[in-house]
């Protein structure tokens, strides 16, 4: 059977790899002095409460080679399928690995997202392998469709996108004083933008997020929807979930916690929603 791979910032949790028998590589976090496993030694609500703990953001680090090396020697064929190369050295570290091994034994494919953008991905591929497509016919699919994974969320704090050097000091000030909630994207080239712009309360974020996904339902695959968050306020999860379930009834609704690499960047109170389009 083929092994499909992914790594901890596809944040699909223990309970959905576990399900669809995915293998998940930890990204590394560091904050005060010490290193944590994405995933295995740290979750999000560990991450933030270090944060305050320590009054600083953690720093994160891909995979080593060595690690990546481990994990492709099992197996007879692998395809990974990883954070953009964009956005983080995870995928050319296992380039680096993969070439320890003969042609053929791993295939690496580079998402051009995050979070469960590439999580999509990565259970597509487990549905493709479940109905006995080979290596070759799983990746040449994934490589298709991953264009046709949108991306989007809304952040509550700019706080950390701006200790994290994603924006000036001036423009996090700005967003305080004036209530801004920024609408993050991921463009088809694997890079994020802003898309838009909330003011206000952050509901008019959400708001935001499921017009945006209602003027795509007429092109929805409707196998799998995911919400994915982390906030602390359920009544913002449910809203998200159940405009999604009244606007396109998917197949599934899949809420998912960000892990401590994605909550690491975008900080308490960010909320997306992504699917595939057909």
């Amino acid at each position: 059977m083929v092994s499909i791979i992914t790594d901890s910032t596809s944040d699909l949790g223990a309970d959905l790899s576990n399900k669809y028998h995915l293998t998940v590589i930890p990204l590394l976090v560091t904050i005060g002095g010490n290193d944590y496993r994405d995933g295995v030694d740290l979750d999000q609500n560990g991450l933030f409460d270090l944060v305050k703990k320590h009054g600083q953001l953690p720093t994160t680090a891909a995979p080593s080679v060595a690690e990546f090396t481990k994990v492709f020697e099992q197996g007879q064929e692998s395809i990974y399928i990883g954070i953009s190369s964009k956005l983080s050295a995870t995928i050319q570290n296992a380039q680096l690995a993969a070439q320890s091994f003969p042609p053929g034994k791993v295939t690496l494919i580079d998402s051009l997202n995050l979070s469960t953008g590439v999580g999509l991905l990565a259970l597509k591929a487990a549905d493709l392998r479940d109905q006995g497509c080979s290596a070759e016919k799983i990746a040449e699919n994934i490589n298709q469709v991953r264009k046709k994974v949108r991306t989007s969320f809304v952040i509550e704090t700019m706080e950390y996108i701006y200790k994290g050097g994603r924006c000036t000091a001036i423009q996090a000030i700005a967003g305080r004083v004036l209530k801004i909630h920024p609408i993050i994207e991921v463009r088809p080239d694997g890079t994020l933008g802003v898309k838009s712009k909330a003011r206000g309360n952050l509901q008019k974020g959400h708001q935001m997020l499921l017009d945006d996904f209602a003027a795509h339902v007429s092109e929805l695959d409707r196998k799998r929807v995911f919400v994915t968050h982390t906030c602390t306020d359920p009544e913002s999860v449910r809203f998200l979930v159940e405009g999604v379930r009244r606007l396109a009834n998917p197949e599934d609704v899949l809420v998912t916690r960000a892990g401590s690499v994605i909550s690491s960047h975008c900080g308490p109170g960010t909320a997306g929603i992504l699917y595939m389009v057909k």
